[in-house]
């Protein structure tokens, strides 16, 4: 079983096989790969526990309802590691409240219907079968909360949502990776030969392979080796609301299209939520990004064109009821992740760049160390660093990419 801990001088790791920078499910799936792979692994984090900066901030969803071939092998994949976790990780019984409430989206625009279409005959053609393209008398007749407004929809039941905080956990259990919190990375170094270790704020750890996986600190990881990195982090806000009995909590994830806003029932209320497409780019993310104390107000107000009942929801809303929070997404130039080694480092590996990190770090961190062990070839894998520069980019338009 995986150990987590603050070091002391005593039991702090002066080498390892592997070091992975970043406790969030991203970094911590990394660990259990590279671990289950036989490489003794250390990952660091600088907060006081795993999963608390932005994997607890999303919305905790997983869909497979991607038009990029890239984007889909993973999300595939890493939805089927999570269906199985406790036997992946040898935790009979081991829960982590997954929920195939499904994901919606739907459109009020007519000239998006075909674009709703080509989407879902595109997850179809990638082996996602099970979407459905539904007319809007369709979606309404499976989910009545629907406006008449609602012209064509995207719908597949087998996605939906977790606890983004037991799945980590879960991984760092299942293995045998020692994870060390309180501990910051403050340096990645190098030799003639390639990465040699990590500088921390407690101490050196030897080591020739190491995995940047910060999430919106990334950029400044890659930095220390000289690198300037294609990451943009933008803050994304969501908002709990708690005690809505008008909320369906059958219902699945509801995405708008048209105005980017979504939102998904939790415990009696619900998590609210929107892209923001004038968000500016963070040029020095924070460890605690702020909310917008107007924020609420705006998603709902984008909300009620499709999904009515919002009106009341929001005419009634105590504040106390009211639970704003705020993360980050990561772009890269394709809004895909960036996934492998740096080839003018050698053993420095990245697996960062992420929008979607929850639903594809299980898939992602097996892919990393298969990378390090040689089980797959770089050349083998699309969401290599170096893509941009080899002009082998495959773009896709998924819906809610991040950013339009």
């Amino acid at each position: 079983m995986g150990q987590i801990f603050i070091p002391t001088a005593e039991t702090f790791p002066n080498t390892a096989d592997a070091v992975v920078i970043g406790g969030g499910i991203v970094g911590v799936a990394t660990a259990f790969w590279l671990s289950r792979a036989g490489l003794d692994t250390v990952l660091v984090e600088r907060r006081d526990g795993l999963s608390t900066l932005t994997t607890p901030e999303s919305i905790e969803s997983f869909r497979a309802q991607f038009t990029e071939p890239a984007m889909s092998e993973l999300a595939v994949a890493g939805i089927e590691m999570f269906e199985h976790l406790a036997d992946l990780i040898s935790m009979p019984g081991y829960d982590i409240g997954i929920k195939h409430q499904g994901y919606l989206f739907v459109t009020a625009d007519a000239d998006m219907v075909d674009d709703v279409r080509a989407a879902v005959e595109k997850h179809h053609a990638l082996g996602v079968t099970d979407s459905e393209f539904l007319t809007g008398d369709e979606a309404r007749a499976c989910f009545p909360y629907l406006s008449a407004s609602v012209v064509a929809a995207s719908f597949r039941q087998r996605d939906g949502w977790l606890s983004s905080h037991e799945a980590t956990q879960g991984f760092a259990k299942g293995c045998d990776a020692r994870f060390l919190v309180r501990t910051e990375a403050t340096r990645v170094l190098r030799d003639a030969h390639g990465v040699c270790g990590v500088e921390t704020d407690r101490g050196v750890i030897a080591a020739r392979v190491v995995v940047n996986a910060a999430g919106p600190f990334a950029g400044q990881v890659g930095r220390t080796l000289g690198l300037d990195l294609p990451l943009e982090a933008v803050r994304r806000q969501k908002v709990f609301l708690s005690q809505q009995p008008l909320v369906p909590q059958d219902a699945p994830l509801t995405i708008d299209l048209v105005r980017d806003a979504y939102w998904r029932p939790e415990t009696g209320g619900a998590y609210i939520a929107w892209v923001d497409p004038d968000e500016p780019v963070a040029e020095h993310p924070s460890e605690n990004p702020p909310t917008d104390p107007y924020f609420a107000a705006i998603v709902l107000e984008k909300l009620i064109e499709s999904t009515p009942f919002w009106e009341e929801v929001a005419m009634n809303l105590k504040k106390a009821d009211v639970h704003p929070s705020a993360g980050y997404y990561v772009y890269t130039p394709d809004d895909q992740p960036l996934i492998g080694p740096m080839e003018d480092v050698p053993g420095f590996y990245l697996n960062c760049g992420y929008w979607a990190g929850v639903m594809l770090a299980p898939a992602a961190g097996q892919r990393v160390a298969d990378l390090v062990t040689g089980a797959l070839k770089p050349e083998e894998n699309p969401l290599r660093p170096s893509r941009y520069e080899e002009g082998i980019v495959v773009e896709g338009n998924s819906f809610l990419r991040g950013r339009h």
